[in-house]
């Protein structure tokens, strides 16, 4: 497994309606493997939120659906490829998160593990 340390910073947004990321993995100047952005909406109606993965340099983007789930949070969806598409939060506190990304091919197909990420809060 390879392992890198690599900036992304979350803000919120359009006046606090909204969570914006913005992930560059590897550091520059490495090649980018993850260079894009999310957006995060909380819908009351669906007591859930939209996410909106877009990776320019890459051509990667997906729609999700993230809820809470126990502890975790849980975000479905599909990506780029018409892949099914699990973001898991877990292990949250308040200044670090595990963040385990998984894809299977159909409903019936196991998940599998495509990237994790142990993030932590550092110091301005």
């Amino acid at each position: 497994m390879a392992f890198s340390f690599s900036p992304f910073h979350w803000e919120k947004v359009l006046e606090g309606r909204a969570i914006q990321d913005i992930w560059i993995r590897p550091r520059r100047p490495a090649p980018s493997t993850m260079y894009g952005t999310t957006l995060r909406v909380f819908d009351p109606g669906i007591d859930g939120w939209h996410i909106l993965w877009n990776d320019p340099l890459n051509r990667d983007h997906s729609h999700q659906i993230g809820r809470a789930e126990g502890a975790d949070i849980v975000q479905l969806g599909n990506d780029s490829r018409g892949l099914k598409a699990r973001w898991r939060f877990t292990e949250i506190t308040a200044d670090s998160f595990h963040w385990i990304g998984e894809e299977r091919s159909s409903e019936g197909d196991p998940w599998q593990i495509t990237y994790e990420h142990f993030a932590r809060r550092t110091k301005p």
